[in-house]
Order: C-alpha cells, then sequence, then structure tokens
C-alpha cells in the first residue's frame, strides 16, 4: 500500500512539474495583451518581458545542475516552489515594468531547475519497467499546462487587470507539488547503499530483478568534475555526445519554427472566423496530448530508440511536404512590430481579432474579446515573436511555446486585402482558395509533425538525458545539455526571419527535412536502448563502452 502510495506521488510530482512549466510558457501570450495597455510596453520593451523568462532559464541551466547534484533533486524542487511562489508573487502584486520582468526572470529560473530536477528525480525513484511511463508524464503535464493557460487567458480575457489573476494562479499547483513531495524519500542514489531505504524505513521502488542485478555487480557511486563530461572516463564524452545531439536536434529540425504559420493554415482551408479557429486550435493540442499519451504508454515497451527515430522520419517527411506545398501555394509573413505605446491610442478591443500561435500544443487563438484594433496590433506584438517562442520549446520539453508567432505572420481575421498589405511576398491577387487540395495537405503535415514530435523528440530527449549519467554528475549533465537546448532555440527562433530572406520558405523547410534525416542518422548510430534497465545497468553498459 505504501509502495502505491509512493508511486502515485512520484507521479503527481513529474505531472504537476510538467503542468507548472506549461502554464508559465503559455499564461504570458494572453498576459501580454492586457500588459501591454496597461503600461503602455513599446515592442522593445514587449521583447524584454517575453526574454526574461529566458534568461532566468539559461541562468538556472548554468548554475541549477550545482544544485541538484549538490543538496539533492528532491531539496532542489522544493527550492525551486518557493522561489516560483516568491516569483508569482512579484508578478500578481507588480506595479511598475520592473517589477513584472523581475517575477518572470525569477520564474524561468524556477521552472527551469524544477524541470530538470524532476525528470531525474522520478528517473531514480522508480523501477526500470515504470521510468518511461512517468518520466514522459512530465511532458504530457506541459501540454496540459499550456491549454490550462489558454483557458484561463480566455477567462480572464475581459477581466480588469486579469492577468494578475493568470499569473498568481500558478502558485496552487506549484504549492500541491511542494506538498507532494514533502511525503517522498530521499532518492536512493544519494543514499549509501541499495538497502539502505529499507533499513530507514523507506520505500524502495526498484523491483527484486534490479536489487539482484546490483548485489551481483556492486554499484558505487564515483565522483566527477563538471570537465569529466568532455573526457574518456567511463566514457563520459560518448554519453555528452549523445546529449548535446538529442537537444540539438530537437531544436534544428525545426521544431520552434514549424507551426509559424498554423494560423495562415487554418485561413487557407477555411477556418475563418475566431470560433471555428478556436475550435481547429482545441483540436491540434488534443492531437498532442494524444500523442504524448502514446509516447507514455509505448516508452517501455517499444523503446526509446524506436519512438525517436520513428518520430525523426515522420517529423523529416512533414517538413519536407510543407517545403513542397508552399512552393506550389505559398503563405505570407509579416514581420514589423507595430505595437503602440501611445497611452492616448483607442483601446477598442472589437476589431481583427489576433491569434496566437503555440509550438508546443499547437495553436491557440485568443478568443474575440482580445482582439485589438490594427493600429495598435497591425500584426501587433511582432517583436516578441522570437522571444516568446523560443521559450516555449525548451523542452518540451521541447520545451516551449511560440506564443506570438503570428505576430511576425499576419493575422486570422483581417480581410484579404490587409493582410496581403502587411505581409511579404505578393499574391498576385491570387486567392488561397485556388489551392485548396494542397493547402489541406500542409495543414495535415503540420497535424503529423506535432503528433511525431510529441512522441518522440518531446519526451524521449528527456527520459535519455536523464538515464544515461552517473549520478553523481547527473544534474550538472543534464543542466549543461539542457543550456545548449535553449541556447539553440534562441538561435532558431531569431534566424529564422533572416534565413527565409535569405534562401526562402520552402527551401528552410527542406533544410529540416535535411535536418530530420540526419538526425535519424544520428540516433540510429549513437543512441542507445535503456528501456528495462536499471540506471546502474545503463551506467556499467557505458563504462564497459558497450
Amino acid at each position: 500500500g505504501r509502495a502505491l502510495l509512493v508511486l502515485l506521488l512520484s507521479a503527481t510530482v513529474s505531472l504537476l512539474g510538467g503542468l507548472i512549466f506549461g502554464y508559465e510558457l503559455g499564461v504570458i501570450s494572453g498576459a501580454l495583451l492586457q500588459l501591454q495597455i496597461d503600461f503602455h510596453l513599446s515592442c522593445f520593451k514587449q521583447e524584454v518581458l517575453v526574454s526574461a523568462l529566458l534568461i532566468g532559464a539559461l541562468l538556472a541551466s548554468l548554475v541549477g545542475g550545482i544544485l541538484i547534484d549538490r543538496h539533492g533533486r528532491r531539496r532542489a524542487i522544493l527550492v525551486s516552489n518557493l522561489v516560483l511562489l516568491v516569483g508569482s508573487l512579484i508578478l500578481t502584486l507588480a506595479r511598475s515594468f520592473i517589477g513584472l520582468v523581475i517575477g518572470r526572470m525569477t520564474v524561468g529560473f524556477a521552472i527551469s531547475v524544477s524541470s530538470m530536477a524532476c525528470c531525474i528525480y522520478v528517473s531514480e525513484m522508480v523501477a526500470a519497467h515504470q521510468r518511461g511511463l512517468l518520466v514522459s508524464l512530465y511532458e504530457a503535464g506541459i501540454t496540459v499546462g499550456i491549454l490550462l493557460s489558454y483557458a484561463l487567458n480566455y477567462i480572464f480575457a475581459d477581466v480588469g487587470e486579469g492577468w494578475r489573476y493568470m499569473f498568481g494562479l500558478a502558485i496552487a499547483p506549484a504549492a500541491m507539488q511542494f506538498l507532494s513531495i514533502l511525503f517522498l524519500p530521499v532518492n536512493p542514489v544519494k543514499l549509501s547503499s541499495w538497502d539502505s531505504d529499507c533499513q530507514k524505513g523507506l520505500i524502495q521502488l526498484q523491483d527484486t530483478e534490479d536489487r539482484a542485478a546490483a548485489k551481483r555487480e556492486p554499484y558505487k557511486e564515483k565522483d566527477y568534475s563538471f570537465l569529466d563530461l568532455f573526457r574518456t572516463r567511463d566514457n563520459m564524452r560518448r554519453r555528452t555526445l549523445v546529449g548535446l545531439g538529442l537537444v540539438l536536434f530537437q531544436q534544428f529540425t525545426g521544431q520552434p519554427n514549424v507551426l509559424g504559420y498554423a494560423s495562415k493554415i487554418f485561413h487557407s482551408v477555411g477556418f475563418q472566423s475566431n470560433s471555428s479557429a478556436i475550435l481547429a486550435s482545441v483540436g491540434l493540442g488534443a492531437i498532442k496530448v494524444v500523442a504524448t499519451l502514446v509516447a507514455m504508454a509505448f516508452a517501455d515497451k517499444a523503446g526509446r530508440r524506436v519512438l525517436l527515430m520513428a518520430g525523426c522520419v515522420v517529423m523529416a517527411i512533414s517538413v519536407t511536404t510543407i517545403g513542397l506545398t508552399s512552393r506550389i501555394a505559398p503563405l505570407a509573413m509579416a514581420r514589423d512590430c507595430k505595437a503602440a505605446a501611445d497611452p492616448n491610442a483607442s483601446h477598442s478591443l472589437t476589431q481583427h481579432p489576433l491569434t496566437y500561435v503555440f509550438s508546443q500544443p499547437a495553436v491557440s487563438p485568443i478568443p474575440r474579446a482580445l482582439g485589438v484594433v490594427r493600429s495598435q496590433a497591425g500584426p501587433g506584438f511582432a517583436g516578441t515573436r522570437s522571444l516568446t517562442k523560443v521559450f516555449a520549446s525548451a523542452q518540451s520539453r521541447e520545451v516551449v511555446a511560440d506564443s506570438s508567432l503570428t505576430q511576425k505572420r499576419g493575422l486570422v481575421g483581417q480581410s484579404k486585402k490587409e493582410t496581403v498589405e502587411s505581409t511579404g511576398p505578393p499574391f498576385s491577387g491570387a486567392p488561397w482558395a485556388e489551392h485548396t487540395v494542397f493547402n489541406w495537405i500542409t495543414l495535415l503535415s503540420m497535424m503529423a509533425f506535432v503528433s511525431a514530435f510529441s512522441i518522440g523528440f518531446g519526451p524521449m530527449t528527456w527520459l535519455v538525458l536523464s538515464e544515461i549519467y552517473p549520478a553523481g554528475i547527473r544534474g550538472r549533465a543534464f543542466a549543461f545539455c539542457n543550456s545548449f537546448n535553449w541556447a539553440a532555440n534562441l538561435l532558431i527562433s531569431l534566424s529564422f526571419l533572416d534565413l527565409i530572406d535569405a534562401i526562402g520558405f520552402s527551401w528552410m523547410f527542406l533544410l529540416y527535412g535535411l535536418m530530420g534525416v540526419m538526425a535519424v542518422t544520428f540516433i540510429y548510430l549513437f543512441v542507445p536502448e535503456t528501456k528495462g534497465q536499471s540506471l546502474e545497468e545503463i551506467d556499467q553498459q557505458f563504462c564497459r563502452k558497450r
């Protein structure tokens, strides 16, 4: 009975950790619409506010690993919960732009530490045959968190200073996670021996086969320095190659940018009104949830390598198809930023609704009431597209929400004339309806991409990272790879528009397809299968250079 309780609490910690991460990534999209009016934010200030969370997350990636290794995973999660509570209070009570930035940086630091510690903690706490399911539960939590943020953005859209409620509600799941982990034991790997948990009266979730294997070949925790990640000792250099390869290919296959045209794709196949676009977005979000559940179910059966390679193959085919169809039925894109900071400007909330597109669940149109007039939003918030998009795909976990992609890519709900005027490539007067078949192919390809990412790179990258490193350096190694994930996401996001100008939209997506093929090759050659093995067995296999 107690073993079941601990198992349920571990699952709760993993799910709530992902939910908090996803919620904080998604909530800025709705809050920003109100904040730009309440604080008269210029485009630059919006960029700063959106990137503040990214800066905090990058900082956490640099120092969080030390906290996780030296003070333990459980304590790191508890500390991250407390930091998140402080950050949420700062945001809820903020009276100035500086307060908002400090609050978002604090929250970014907290969710980054929590994301790393949760995956490692749960992977070490549960038996080998349950590890894939429970660590992947974190990814499911991210999806649910972002969808929850969409719902609350909608609920508080017309509430005065509704953004305070949006930010403040993050306190609830953080408090629940804090309470849940108080009842969980210290990680087995942080104790002196495999049997010390039982000696202390705590629950040991590793199954009897794992324990028998460990006794046959006693596992001794070793001390590692950070530089050991780049040395041949215990095959650490190969492990680092596997970790960095996974996080970099996760980004370079185009995940932060593929959904950048989602609003126009929905528009082109007939989702003209806000209500129909919202339904389409919910459908796309539901597809992602289902795909993540599939990954959870098969992570411990099919294995990590199979899901990663299958996901990459489908992703490569999808982006290649989008690249080819876009040559026949091109989509437009706006790249200027015209966010109004004039306090005397009209703040009518009735015309030209803005649609937000997210990389995590996929697309989230802002409800009708949150539309803004073209003088304010034109392609409004354009400058924040890249940076908002940046942190959402990082994890996954993928992590990270393209919360203002349409800000540079045009608005659903505008007339065709307005869209053509505000975007780059000319349409020569040809309506999208002439390419209906190709537009539907593009839409289906985008849905396939979302599903494939949610089955493969989304959850599996972080699952493998939590498994391949020795316990003594697992936190620092995970954080090191995580920092490259954030940095690569930033690079891909910020360079996307310039690359499209240089080589064109079609070639950009064909390049993503090529990267997908390279990712499949990399996974086949270098990434080991870890299903059904204890963490100690995985470590010993690497040490023997298998």
